[in-house]
C-alpha cells in the first residue's frame, strides 16, 4: 500500500505552469529531493524506504533549495529527528490548492461534558443487614432444625427447641394468670394476666405458642424458638446439648436483600467522586444486565500501596440473584456543573509532545493553535486553554493542512 503522492503534491508543491517552465532552467544543484509519507508528513528521509509507523511506502517529494528553509533541510536527518513536531502559525492556500481543498468547519460552541470513569469492584455483604439471633432466657438446646452454615432463614421460622425451667415456670405463671382471670375479671388478674403475656414475648414466645399451651392446659418441656429475622446463616453456634446463658448468640446471620459493590478509584480520579453520583454496573455472571446505583460512601483514607480509593454503592438484592464475591464492572459519570468549550475530537492533532488544532480566517487562512484539553464525551473534547467561543476549527482536512506547514518556515 503506497501513499498517495498525485494529492499531496497538488495540494502543498503544484506551481503554476508559468512557475513550472521557470523551474526547468534551474539547475540540478537547486533542486532537492526527499521522501515523506501523505499520512505521517512530518516522516522525512533522504533515501526511499517504508514510514516507521504506518509501514507505508514513502513518496518523493522535489522541492526548491531556495524555498527550503535552513530548520527544515536540518530536520530531514534520521526517523529519530523527524518524529519532532512543530506547530504552524498560519498558512494560506493558494488558488490551486483550493479546488482541490474540502474542509469541514465546527464552530467552538459550549456544552455540558460528561467523564466516563470505568472501575473495577466486587460484591460483599452489607454489614447493615448483618444479624444475630441471641438466647433471650436461658437454657439448653435440645433440637437445631437449621443443619449448617449459608442455610437460608426466613422470619418468624422454627429455628430449634429449648429446655429452659426459667421459661417453663413464665409459661405456668402464664396459664394460672389467665384461669384466674376468667374466673374473676378482676382488675388484679388482669394486671397478672398482661405482665405473664409481656415477658413471655420478651423471650420470643409467639401469641399462637402460649395460647395453645392454655388450651393444652400445660406447658411443654421443649419449647420451639422462633427466628425474628430472615438471613443467610454465617455462623452457627446452636448445638444439640448446649447450654445457653441469655444473650449468647445462637447463630449469626447476614441478609442479602441489600448488598454492597465496593470499587477502587485512582488517586487522579478520586477528587471528581461525590456521593449520591449515579453508577452503572454490569455483573459477569449476569450478562446483558444493567443495575443502577448511586456512590453512597467513599472512604476518607487512601490505600497507600495502591494509590486507591474505595467507593460503594448499596444495591437491592430482592431475588438473591447478586451473590458475594461476584464481579462488578462500573461506569462512573461525572457530569460538570458549568458548560464547556469543546470542540470534536477530530479537530485535534495529538503529536504526543502537544495537541494543535487548525483555525479557519478566512477560506484560503488557517492558523494552527496549541491547545489543552479536559473531559471526552461522545466524540467531543473539552477545551480548557487555546480556543475561543466562536472560533471555527477544521475536523476534517486539518492533517492536509498539517502536511502543508511541514514545507514552509512558519514554525513556532
Amino acid at each position: 500500500m503506497s501513499c498517495d503522492s498525485n494529492y499531496l503534491k497538488q495540494l502543498v508543491g503544484k506551481k503554476h505552469k508559468s512557475d513550472l517552465k521557470h523551474s526547468v532552467t534551474k539547475k540540478k544543484s537547486d533542486v532537492k529531493s526527499y521522501y515523506t509519507c501523505s499520512m505521517h508528513p512530518h516522516i522525512k528521509k533522504h533515501k526511499p524506504g517504508k514510514c516507521p509507523i504506518c509501514n507505508m511506502r514513502l513518496t518523493k517529494i522535489l522541492i526548491d533549495n531556495e524555498s527550503l528553509s535552513k530548520k527544515e533541510n536540518n530536520k530531514i536527518t534520521s526517523a529519530a529527528d523527524s518524529l519532532k513536531y512543530t506547530a504552524v502559525k498560519k498558512i494560506k492556500l493558494k488558488k490551486s490548492q483550493l479546488k482541490h481543498f474540502r474542509a469541514e468547519i465546527f464552530t467552538v460552541t459550549k456544552m455540558l461534558m460528561t467523564k466516563k470513569i470505568y472501575l473495577l469492584g466486587s460484591i460483599i455483604q452489607s454489614e447493615e443487614t448483618e444479624s444475630k439471633i441471641t438466647a433471650r432466657v436461658s437454657g439448653r438446646v435440645e433440637k437445631v432444625y437449621i443443619k449448617s452454615t449459608g442455610s437460608l432463614i426466613k422470619k418468624d421460622s422454627p429455628i430449634l427447641e429449648l429446655y429452659s425451667p426459667k421459661l417453663i415456670t413464665a409459661g405456668e405463671e402464664y396459664l394460672i394468670a389467665r384461669r384466674s382471670y376468667n374466673n374473676a375479671k378482676t382488675k388484679i388478674f388482669k394486671n397478672m394476666l398482661r405482665q405473664s403475656v409481656q415477658r413471655l414475648k420478651l423471650w420470643g414466645i409467639k401469641s399462637f405458642q402460649y395460647k395453645k399451651w392454655f388450651k393444652q392446659g400445660r406447658v411443654p418441656k421443649k419449647i420451639t424458638i422462633y427466628s425474628p429475622s430472615a438471613g443467610i446463616v454465617k455462623k452457627r453456634n446452636a448445638i444439640v446439648g448446649k447450654y445457653f446463658k441469655e444473650g449468647q448468640n445462637f447463630f449469626e446471620l447476614s441478609d442479602l436483600s441489600d448488598v454492597w459493590v465496593e470499587m477502587d478509584i485512582y488517586e487522579h480520579d478520586s477528587s471528581l467522586v461525590e456521593i449520591g453520583q449515579k453508577i452503572k454496573l454490569q455483573f459477569t455472571a449476569l450478562p446483558g444486565e444493567n443495575i443502577n446505583g448511586e456512590i453512597d460512601f467513599i472512604n476518607p483514607v487512601l490505600n497507600s500501596v495502591s494509590r486507591t480509593l474505595k467507593i460503594r454503592s448499596t444495591i437491592s438484592n430482592p431475588d438473591g440473584k447478586l451473590k458475594p464475591g461476584m464481579v462488578a464492572n462500573a461506569t462512573l459519570s461525572i457530569v460538570k456543573k458549568t458548560p464547556s468549550l469543546v470542540v470534536p475530537k477530530t479537530a485535534i492533532i495529538d503529536t504526543g509532545k502537544k495537541k494543535i488544532v487548525w483555525v479557519q480566517i478566512s477560506n484560503a487562512n488557517y492558523s494552527a493553535k496549541i491547545i489543552n484539553t479536559g473531559y471526552e464525551s461522545g466524540g467531543y473534547t473539552e477545551i480548557k486553554k487555546g480556543l475561543l467561543l466562536g472560533e471555527k476549527v477544521v475536523t476534517d482536512g486539518n492533517f492536509l493542512l498539517d502536511a502543508q506547514s511541514q514545507f514552509f518556515k512558519d514554525y513556532d
